[in-house]
């Protein structure tokens, strides 16, 4: 099965001590500023290279209507910076990465087996991983097969660390149910009780790390 593309953390697990998960990643939280310009007729959004938004007030504008001329296109923003964070990653960090996802990324779906080995085992027998492979994929975060073998994106990296275990974890319970039937989405919030906001995170912001 494959999970498609559409916080912090100790070593329990997934959905320890969360915090909020709302902007794209290698960008700082949305930060406004304003600029009175007296020849401007309109109020103007413009995203920063650094992830700022610069709002423009107008002659005879003010703060208030600019902030809420801002609010109204947060949507656009986001588009923005979403797009802005993907050309961080230049050529050489995404080596750098992908180095980096080969190392960690297996270790820490052989520690996720091992804390949720019996989960929705029926006749005791553990998770059995097979094999572990750190691909490029273009399409979908992980999959896994009949063989017990889990491939992951190795973009997982960057991904705040209850979305990168809940995309393991989605893969794991994969090795009990080949599907997504309730019986499917049970497991894998026992094992993470929180993947509803980590789904939620990726479509936010999934367009920003292809």
């Amino acid at each position: 099965m494959q999970l498609a593309l559409p916080l912090g953390l100790d070593a329990s697990g997934c959905g320890s001590n969360v915090p909020p998960l709302s902007r794209p990643p290698g960008l700082p939280p949305v930060q406004f500023y304003f600029v009175r310009h007296r020849r401007a007729r309109r109020y103007i959004v413009r995203v920063d290279a650094d992830g700022r938004v610069r709002v423009t007030i107008p002659r005879g504008g003010s703060k208030r209507e600019a902030d809420a001329f801002a609010q109204r296109h947060l949507a656009w923003i986001e588009g923005q910076r979403a797009r802005l964070a993907s050309s961080l990653f230049a050529a050489d960090q995404r080596q750098e990465l992908k180095a980096r996802a080969a190392m960690e990324l297996p270790a820490r779906v052989s520690a996720l087996a091992r804390q949720h080995a019996y989960v929705g085992s029926a006749d005791g027998s553990p998770l059995r991983v097979m094999r572990i492979t750190i691909r490029n994929q273009r399409t979908r975060w992980g999959s896994c097969g009949r063989d017990g073998h889990i491939c992951l994106n190795w973009r997982l990296v960057v991904m705040p660390e209850l979305v990168r275990d809940y995309i393991i974890i989605h893969e794991l319970m994969h090795l009990r149910r080949l599907d997504h039937s309730r019986a499917f989405w049970r497991l894998v919030e026992a094992a993470c009780p929180d993947y509803r906001q980590a789904r939620l995170w990726l479509r936010q912001h999934s367009s920003a790390l292809r």
